[in-house]
């Protein structure tokens, strides 16, 4: 962690006159100017005792040399245990028989039980057992710490005694200073005139304040119960007070978790009005705690929340539950725009994962909400969400298995939709998943020679789904009703659901399916260095469908009925989504089984070039793959659930797999080729290019079969000579790095796809560039060119102190999918999203404040700019706090705010 403002080492300066170590070769030399004495103490005999036993009795007050001082203390300390040596350490020793003292002068270092004395004097009094010691005093705890002061007194065990002037660091580097500290019991440590940080001193002046500490007319450490109490605490800001704390206490060093409130938060949004939230920890035990989270709201009332965490021997859990009876509900938006007038709204959360074993786990992340603008409403933190335009809470339930060469994974899903255009009735449950992998090498020798690795794969999932999902193609149709939700319907307003009009993302039913897929593979180089690689597989897929055909939503706005509120939508009020629709596409049959096999042979080809030039190796590689299949069936009940994401590009040219999932097998007979070019730098660095196409030998091209969401069509494998796909990557330093991918259309060298993204880091520079074009789509949904652009960027002004910020660009000016026509009229940048942000950061601070700006679409052609303001700071062993601000700006059709 950097510090503050100073250059100079942290820590610096705190004895203002540092003496040289006792080191192992000083300890070793029997006759130096040092006196040594390993003496019994506190229990046994006090140290002075000792000495004296040494002395002649001539004379009330001697001085000893060093050399009988060490002979004198060896042979009284044959029997000492080590634990119970002190090792005084000094340039002249002076007894006092009449007093009963002995004084150590002259860069004295004591050494007991783990702690350390230094002092420039130091006088033990046998009477009252107490150690006197000044001037350039400094004490050495067991944990570490350190405490400096101009004169002390302690008595002979160390637990009770005083300090002047201290400055003391403790073993978490946390510093107290006071004009004056006592301890008394062994237990209680009370720093009069006090100021307690957890910022390091400046090197060159360390009496300049700190960036942060707490003044106290008292602070006091007790030891037992390893709490640290202030009273009358200031809270001083480079030595100016900015607050008064009418309390505050806070666990020491030594302890991990204790009970106690935490750091406050606040929070101000027009709708829930000014709230403070004030947690509570309850440390129940060392291996379970609850915290209690009260949140007050000026607007809605009480907000509470539980957390429950629980570790066992073989794993952990947690249960989070929040839940709010709101005092004005009719703050938040009537449905289906928001909650409307609902009183009582919550959540509850859980996650946990226990080992069974070293390779088997089962666990749980499990999120339910009341309604899905819940969380997003009083920006409630939740481990379950996954967000991008498309916003939705996955809960699951699982059981994995990992080996050496395998795997075993048993799942299952609930998805809960949080955007406005997500219907619940068309979210999937999913359950079970199973996964199931092994490879197992083949030995050449007890196989006839036929050598190579085997894999085995096997899947088997099973979906409901209570109502289906659509999605029209050629542009996207939203219903009458509200402008939410995905229809089929034509410009009339007539269903249109058809095979050339709709498309099925999610059958409504219920459908399970098998599939088992076996495939062997051997690499060979020949004797001029081709590398071939035979192959050969097969997958059987076995499915069961039962179409729900009863179910469906009917959505009606009441204002359509009167056309002076209807607008745009005067005589076209309802929209109704049925399960009916969906047999046409699955040929109106109920209930079906299917089975399905896709056997396959082929081989890959490389013939890699080498060559060097200088301080560059270069390798050309040409590449070619046959792969021999039947054709895959033409079938009408064909479902796709899992297969329905296909991009062709150059990770996806190689291999026997282009789908994504396993509802979806291909067929025929095709060859897939390219060549490959990199160049490796001497000096590190490198530069890679690559291009390849594939091409349909024979049989019937898989991608031009319609399944119920079009897969494959439009891909640019949908023709017997597909796209050209290509990649170069650049990285000539660790300084910068560069990768392009595309794709083009063979016939017309039109580029249909091209991603560029990267990156640079120098210094105190780092950012990042992605820029993104996608062609249009239509039969699979997308009926407008997608295209944006990120950059993102952090800069260090200095060792402390940062500004980061990034920017995304709708340069297509539209959301997802082109759900909003109002930003079609919208200024080429159009900012879809915006984040600002600087902070702050040493070793006891951390300063952070964010904005961000964000672009939604909230149905019916209307557009939401949601704009936040997030002030974090957190104060090492103190704690650290929130403040948020939140505003929602509505956007005429230019995306400006109104």
């Amino acid at each position: 962690m950097g510090r503050r403002f100073c250059p100079d080492d942290i820590g610096a300066g705190l004895n203002p006159a540092p003496r040289q170590p006792l080191d192992a070769d000083r300890r070793r030399r029997p006759f130096s100017a040092t006196a040594f004495f390993y003496l019994r103490f506190a229990a046994a005999v006090p140290f002075v005792a000792m000495a004296s036993l040494t002395l002649p009795a001539i004379a009330q007050t001697s001085e000893v040399p060093a050399a009988s001082g060490l002979a004198s203390a060896a042979s009284a300390n044959r029997a000492s245990t080590p634990q119970d040596q002190m090792v005084v350490n000094a340039n002249e020793m002076v007894y006092n028989r009449d007093r009963e003292s002995v004084e150590a002068r002259d860069n004295v270092q004591i050494y007991y039980r783990g702690r350390v004395l230094q002092a420039d004097r130091v006088i033990y009094n046998r009477g009252n057992g107490r150690v006197f010691a000044e001037g350039r005093v400094k004490i050495t705890e067991t944990d570490g710490s350190v405490s400096y002061g101009k004169r002390a007194e302690v008595t002979d065990d160390f637990k009770a005694g005083f300090i002047d002037s201290l400055r003391a660091r403790s073993a978490d580097n946390t510093h107290f200073t006071a004009t004056r500290s006592e301890r008394s019991g062994g237990d209680a440590t009370v720093f009069y005139g006090s100021t307690y940080t957890a910022c390091e001193p400046c090197k060159k002046d360390p009496s300049r304040p700190p960036l942060w500490r707490v003044r106290a007319k008292r602070i006091i450490h007790k030891s037992e119960e390893k709490t640290i109490y202030f009273e009358d605490p200031v809270f001083e800001l480079w030595g100016y007070p900015i607050a008064w704390l009418p309390y505050l206490s806070m666990a020491d060093h030594t302890v991990k978790r204790k009970s106690g409130f935490l750091v406050p938060s606040y929070i101000a949004r027009s709708r829930l009005g000014v709230g403070v939230s004030a947690p509570y920890f309850w440390a129940l035990a060392p291996h379970y705690d609850l915290t209690l989270t009260p949140t007050v709201l000026s607007k809605q009332g009480f907000l509470g929340q539980a957390q429950w965490r629980h570790r066992l021997v073989n794993g952990a859990y947690s249960i989070i539950a929040t839940s709010v009876f709101q005092n004005a509900p009719d703050a938040f938006l009537a449905p289906p725009y928001g909650p409307g007038n609902r009183q009582f709204r919550g959540s509850i959360e859980s996650k946990g994962k226990f080992f069974i074993n070293r390779k088997w786990t089962i666990g749980w992340d499990i999120s339910l909400m009341s309604d899905r603008w819940f969380k997003n409403d009083y920006r409630l933190p939740s481990q379950s969400l996954s967000e991008n335009y498309l916003r939705n809470s996955v809960s699951s339930v699982y059981m994995n298995g990992q080996g050496r060469n395998g795997y075993f994974d048993l799942r299952g899903y609930y998805f809960q939709g949080l955007s406005r255009t997500d219907i619940q009735a068309q979210q999937p449950i999913v359950t079970p998943v199973l996964d199931y992998n092994k490879t197992v090498d083949i030995d050449p020798a007890k196989s006839a020679g036929l050598g190579g690795r085997l894999e085995f794969d096997f899947n088997f999932t099973n979906i409901t789904r209570e109502l289906a999902s659509f999605e029209s193609i050629g542009g996207r149709r939203l219903d009458r009703a509200y402008g939410l939700y995905d229809v089929c319907e034509n410009a009339a307003g007539a269903p249109a659901y058809n095979r050339t009009a709709c498309l099925v993302r999610g059958m409504a039913g219920n459908y399970a399916r098998a599939s088992f897929r076996v495939e062997w593979k051997r690499k060979f180089i020949d004797p001029i260095g081709q590398v071939w690689t035979p192959f050969a597989f097969a997958q059987v897929n076995g499915s069961w469908l039962n179409l729900n055909s009863n179910g469906s939503k009917l959505y009606s706005n009441p204002l359509c009925a009167n056309p002076a509120t209807a607008g745009p939508y005067a005589g076209l009020c309802a929209s109704e989504i049925s399960n009916q629709f969906q047999s046409t596409f699955f040929n109106n049959i109920g209930h079906t089984y299917r089975g399905s096999v896709m056997p396959g042979v082929g081989v890959e080809y490389r013939y890699p070039f080498i060559a060097a030039t200088g301080a560059v190796v270069h390798v050309l590689e040409p590449i070619a793959e046959l792969i021999v299949r039947p054709n895959e069936a033409r079938d009408r009940l064909r479902v796709n659930e899992d297969a329905q994401s296909l991009v062709f590009d150059d990770s996806s040219l190689f291999g026997t797999k282009k789908f994504s999932g396993y509802d979806r097998l291909e067929g025929g007979t095709r060859v897939n080729y390219g060549v490959q070019y990199t160049a490796t730098f001497q000096k590190g660095g490198y530069f890679n290019l690559m291009v390849g196409q594939s091409f349909q030998l024979a049989g019937r091209n898989s991608y031009t079969i319609r399944d119920a969401a079009n897969a494959g069509l439009g891909s640019g494998l949908d023709k017997r000579r597909s796209d050209i796909v290509a990649r170069a990557a650049f990285a000539p330093n660790s300084y910068f790095n560069f990768i392009a991918k595309t794709r083009f259309d063979p016939d017309n060298m039109k580029m249909r796809r091209l991603d560029l993204l990267g990156n640079v880091n120098i210094g105190k520079l780092s950012g990042t560039l992605h820029y993104a074009r996608y062609d249009a789509q239509p039969l699979i949904g997308f009926d407008k060119r997608r295209e944006g652009l990120l950059a993102g960027a952090r800069y260090r002004i200095s060792e402390n102190f940062s500004v980061n910020g990034s920017v995304i660009f709708d340069l297509s000016r539209h959301l997802y999918n082109g759900t909003n026509p109002a930003l079609a009229r919208a200024p080429l940048f159009s900012v879809a999203g915006l984040g600002l942000g600087a902070s702050y950061s040493d070793e006891c601070t951390t300063l952070a404040v964010r904005y961000t700006s964000i672009l939604e679409s909230n149905g019916a052609g209307a557009t939401v700019r949601n704009q936040t303001v997030l002030l974090s700071l957190q104060l090492r062993t103190v704690g650290d706090t929130r403040i948020r601000t939140l505003s929602n700006s509505s956007l005429n059709q230019l995306g400006a705010p109104l």
